[in-house]
């Protein structure tokens, strides 16, 4: 499946294509880096990899516990870079929940590509509330 934004002048639309499946007990993450997510090193600016961990972490909220993504907020965020990521290779991120409550989801992930990992990471999750 594709993970498409109605609105594409939204933040996410700055990934660009992304791609997700459900496999088991693991909701997985596909994007294509481009010379315009790097840093200055040539390799995946860590603000991207920042960015698509906190997207993957809600992708796996729909795909294993069907959270509704569009109004959940990001609690708190923690990454390990482990390695620099390639623009021109497919960047992976396959995540995995830890726990669910009523309003919480508890998950981690690992983000990495042909060549190795690139990053940790783990997050929690506030489900979507109904506004008014």
């Amino acid at each position: 499946m594709t993970w498409d934004l109605a609105d594409q002048c939204r933040f996410n639309a700055l990934l660009g294509k992304m791609i997700v499946q459900r496999d088991g007990d693991i909701a997985r993450a596909r994007i294509f880096p481009e010379r315009i997510h790097t840093n200055l090193l040539d390799g995946v600016h860590g603000g991207v990899t920042l960015a698509f961990a906190d997207i993957a972490l809600f992708v796996g909220a729909a795909l294993l516990v069907q959270a509704d993504s569009a109004g959940g907020v990001t609690l708190d965020l923690s990454m390990q870079f482990i390695g620099a990521g390639k623009a021109g290779e497919p960047l992976d991120a396959d995540v995995e929940l830890l726990r669910e409550t009523g309003r919480l989801v508890f998950l981690r992930g690992l983000i990495f590509q042909d060549h190795g990992k690139v990053a940790a990471f783990s997050g929690t999750l506030c489900k979507a509330t109904i506004r008014k």
